[in-house]
């Protein structure tokens, strides 16, 4: 018992920082989408070094571990399990999103320089950004079904005891 609290301990925290770099994103879009050409690269070349080197491999801890692990430790557990394995679910789907849509844009944008930008780069950016926008949700969802899980096994009238 002590070992399952201490695993979805883990795995909230560790959902909640996989969120927080697509929550980081979102954030930046109104701002990023009003860059020219020039500065959008510069600043997407330069600053996410963290987000792929940090953020990538906690990601992947999340999505292929965790989750997995704590899906699997609720499985007799009804109704925790369920919303456990939905937000399982939610951020899976969400690293589905990073490989299918923001990760061949990633490749796209690392071999542009300042000087030669392609005529289309702002699909390029349009689906880098909104495919964070995605992830975000997804994640978002992910973990408010992470929290449920933990909401539906708790009394609803849990009594204080005095010592």
């Amino acid at each position: 018992m002590m070992f399952l609290r201490i695993w979805r301990f883990i795995t909230i925290v560790l959902a909640a920082l996989t969120m927080g770099t697509a929550f980081a994103h979102t954030l930046e879009l109104p701002a990023k989408m009003n860059y020219n050409a020039s500065l959008y690269t510069t600043i997407s070349q330069s600053l996410y070094w963290g987000f792929g080197h940090i953020g990538g491999p906690i990601e992947g801890i999340t999505v292929f571990l965790a989750a997995p692990l704590l899906s699997f430790l609720v499985r007799k557990q009804r109704p925790a399990f369920w919303w456990t394995l939905a937000g399982t679910g939610c951020f899976a789907l969400a690293f589905i999103v990073f490989l299918a849509f923001t990760e061949p844009m990633n490749r796209e944008i690392f071999q542009w320089s300042i000087e030669s930008v392609p005529a289309d780069w702002t699909r390029v950016r349009n689906q880098w950004e909104y495919s964070h926008v995605a992830r975000f949700i997804l994640q978002s969802i992910g973990l408010c079904a992470f929290e449920i899980s933990l909401l539906v096994e708790t009394p609803a009238t849990a009594q204080l005891t005095r010592h």
